[in-house]
C-alpha cells in the first residue's frame, strides 16, 4: 500500500480537508501557547464537528487500525511488562494484549513519530497499534499501573530525595518537581479532581493503602505494589508540607497545608497518629471561600424550608442541628447564619475549626491547648453584644448552661449535638445535668439530618421493586402499588457508581405548646416524637422516602442512612392497640 501523508489521510478521512489543515494547525499552536493541552488530532476533529471518539474512529478506518475501548478491555500483565511504566506515561500509551507474539499498543496521537519509535525500541518485537481516546487510555494507566506509577519508579532513581518546601504554592496537573513531592501533589490533585473530601493513607505489613473519601462512601485508589517502599518519604513531605515535627513519630500531630489547585484555594487539615506499621495520616479538603449552598438549595421539603426561615429570624432561643460526624451540620449553619446576615446584626461564632471564612461575621477558632475551648469562647462573645451566636459543638454541661442562658437573656443561637434524631435532643441535655424546665423554654426547634447520594443524572433509569421487600423495610403500605423507583445504571460520569453528589434528608421537630410539657416531665424520646409526629413532624426515613419517590435517590441510600427508628415502630403498634 502506497504511503500517504497526514494531510492526505486526514482529507480521505473528512477530519480537515487539504485546504484547511494548515490554517487549523496554526491555531492549534496558537491554543497549545495558552496552556491547550489538546492533541491536534483532536483539535481537528472538534474543529470538524467531531467528538474525539468519531475522529479516532473515522481515522483509524482509514488507516486500517482497530478503534479499541479500554472501559471494556480486560487488563494484560504479560503486555504491560513489555512496556516501561516510564515509556506508558510520558507518552500516554497503553499496552493491551500479546497475540501470536503480536503486542497491541493504544495510542490517542498516531502522529507523534517520538512515541512510535519509543515503543518499537521497548517492545522489542513486532507491534500492532490501535487508537483509543486520551482520556481512556489516561484512565487505564492510572486503574492498573496506579496513579503516579511513573512517579515512584522515578523515587527508585532519584537519591537522595529533598524534602524541603516553603510557603503556598500551586499544584498542576504537570508538576515536575522531586519526585517524592511530585507524587504527593498527584494523589492531592486526584482527590479533588475525583470531588473527594478526606485522603487516607494508611499502612499495613505490606502495603500503603490510599483511599478517597467520595459522597460519603470510602474507595480505594489503585496504586503501583512498590508504594511501600517509598512510606518513610511520602509521610515525611506530607509532614513538612503541613509544618509538622518529621522527627516526632511516636504522637499524634496536627497540621494544615494551603495549596491553589486550578486557580481555587484549598486548605487542607493534616492529621497524623502512630499504628503498628508507621504513622496513619489523614488529610481533610476543604475548598477555601467556596460558596456554601443557600437554604433554598438544602433540599428541604417546603413546609420545612417555611418553617425554618421563620425560626431564625426569631429574636432568641436556641436551634440545634443534630446528626452524626459528616451528617452537613456545618453547611446547615452557615446556610442558616448567611441567609440573616446583615449589617444589622451582629452575629459571632465559636468553632472549631473555622471551616468557611464568612463576610461580614466574626469567626473564633477554639484553641484547646492555650485554654480557649467553646465554654469560654462563649461566655466572652456575650460580652460582645450579639445578637446571634454560633457554637460548633454543645460537648459538656457548661456550654450547654451557657448557650441556654444565652438563649433565655435575648440571643439567638445556632448549635449542634451529637444525637440520633429530634427527640432525643431534648434528653441528651437533660442528661447533661440541664434542667428540664431550662430546656423546654429555652430550644425553639431541632433538625436532625443525614447526608444521601443523588443518583447520577446521566445514567439514571427505572426500577422495578418487589413489593414484598417494600412491606419488609417500611415503605408506605398506601404508595407500595403507585410508586416510582429509580437507580444509577453505572456510567464514566459516576465511575460506574451510579451515584453523583449528595442532599440532605431532615427531620425538624419545632418545640410547640404541646411538646413542652413533655419535655418538663422529662418523657421518653419516643413520647415526644409520637406528639410531634401528631402535629406534623416527617421523620428522617419519611423524609427519605419522599426524595426516593422523586427520583432524586435511592431506597439502599435511605437504608443506609438511617437507623430502625424505634418511635416510629412505638407509634404504629401504639395504632393497631
Amino acid at each position: 500500500m502506497a504511503i500517504r501523508s497526514v494531510k492526505e489521510l486526514l482529507s480521505a478521512a473528512g477530519i480537515a480537508a487539504h485546504g484547511q489543515f494548515e490554517t487549523r494547525k496554526a491555531s492549534w499552536r496558537a491554543s497549545r501557547d495558552n496552556g491547550n493541552q489538546e492533541t491536534l488530532l483532536a483539535f481537528l476533529g472538534r474543529e470538524a464537528g467531531f467528538s474525539e471518539d468519531q475522529t479516532l474512529q473515522k481515522l483509524a478506518a482509514e488507516m486500517g487500525w482497530p478503534f479499541v475501548d479500554l472501559s471494556r478491555m480486560p487488563p494484560s500483565p504479560e503486555a504491560q511488562k513489555k512496556i516501561s511504566t516510564k515509556v506508558a506515561f510520558q507518552y500516554v500509551i497503553f499496552p493491551t494484549k500479546i497475540e501470536n507474539g503480536v503486542l497491541q499498543v493504544a495510542v490517542s496521537d498516531p502522529f507523534d513519530a517520538a512515541m512510535l519509535n519509543a515503543v518499537q525500541f521497548e517492545a522489542q518485537g513486532q507491534v500492532e497499534f490501535a487508537l483509543a481516546s486520551r482520556g481512556e487510555v489516561e484512565k487505564a494507566l492510572k486503574r492498573y499501573y496506579g496513579v503516579g506509577a511513573e512517579t515512584l519508579d522515578g523515587m527508585a532513581e532519584d537519591e537522595p530525595i529533598d524534602l524541603d518546601v516553603t510557603g503556598d504554592r500551586e499544584i498542576t496537573e504537570s508538576d515536575q518537581d522531586a519526585s517524592v513531592i511530585k507524587f504527593v501533589n498527584q494523589i492531592i490533585w486526584e482527590a479533588f479532581k475525583d470531588r473527594a473530601t478526606d485522603i487516607h493513607f494508611e499502612p499495613a505489613e505490606d502495603e500503603l493503602r490510599i483511599r478517597y473519601r467520595i459522597d460519603g462512601i470510602l474507595h480505594q485508589t489503585p496504586m503501583p505494589p512498590q508504594l511501600k517502599r517509598f512510606q518513610a518519604a511520602i509521610i515525611s513531605r506530607i509532614k513538612v508540607m503541613s509544618g509538622m515535627n518529621i522527627s516526632e513519630k511516636r504522637l499524634p500531630q496536627d497540621g494544615r497545608i494551603n495549596v491553589r489547585i486550578k486557580g481555587e484555594e484549598l486548605d487542607i487539615r493534616v492529621s497524623t497518629v502512630p499504628t503498628v506499621w508507621g504513622e496513619s495520616v489523614s488529610l481533610r479538603l476543604l475548598t477555601r471561600g467556596k460558596i456554601f449552598l443557600t437554604l433554598e438549595k438544602l433540599g428541604y421539603a417546603p413546609a420545612d424550608e417555611s418553617a425554618l426561615r421563620e425560626l431564625i429570624v426569631k429574636p432568641h432561643g436556641i436551634v440545634l442541628v443534630t446528626g452524626p460526624t459528616g451528617s452537613g451540620k456545618s453547611t446547615s449553619l452557615y446556610a442558616f447564619l448567611s441567609t440573616i446576615n446583615s449589617v444589622h446584626k451582629r452575629i459571632i461564632t465559636i468553632e472549631e475549626p473555622v471551616e468557611y471564612e464568612l463576610k461580614g461575621i466574626n469567626q473564633i477558632a477554639v484553641r484547646s491547648e492555650i485554654g480557649l475551648t467553646f465554654a469560654m469562647g462563649l461566655r466572652h462573645i456575650l460580652r460582645q453584644d450579639p445578637n446571634v451566636v454560633m457554637v460548633g459543638e454543645i460537648r459538656d454541661q457548661e456550654t450547654a448552661e451557657i448557650a441556654i442562658r444565652a438563649a433565655l437573656t435575648g440571643h439567638l443561637v445556632f448549635s449542634t449535638l451529637h444525637t440520633n434524631d429530634a427527640p432525643s435532643a431534648f434528653t441528651r441535655l437533660i442528661d447533661m445535668g440541664i434542667e428540664p424546665f431550662l430546656v423546654a423554654s429555652s430550644v425553639e426547634a431541632v433538625l436532625a439530618q443525614r447526608l444521601v447520594r443523588t443518583i447520577c443524572k446521566h445514567c439514571k433509569v427505572e426500577q422495578t421493586v418487589d413489593p414484598a421487600y417494600l412491606r419488609r423495610i417500611g415503605f408506605p403500605e398506601a404508595e407500595i402499588g403507585t410508586a416510582r423507583f429509580w437507580k444509577g445504571a453505572g456510567c464514566e460520569s459516576c465511575r460506574e457508581l451510579g451515584y453523583q453528589g449528595r442532599m440532605g434528608i431532615y427531620e425538624l421537630l419545632v418545640v410547640s405548646e404541646a411538646v413542652r410539657p413533655l419535655i418538663m416531665n422529662r418523657s421518653p424520646a419516643t413520647t415526644i416524637a409520637q406528639r410531634a409526629m401528631e402535629a406534623g413532624m416527617r421523620t428522617l426515613r419519611m423524609d427519605g422516602w419522599n426524595k426516593v419517590r422523586s427520583g432524586t435517590t435511592t431506597i439502599e441510600e435511605v437504608l443506609r442512612v438511617t437507623q430502625t427508628e424505634e418511635h416510629m415502630t412505638a407509634l404504629i403498634e401504639d395504632g393497631r392497640n
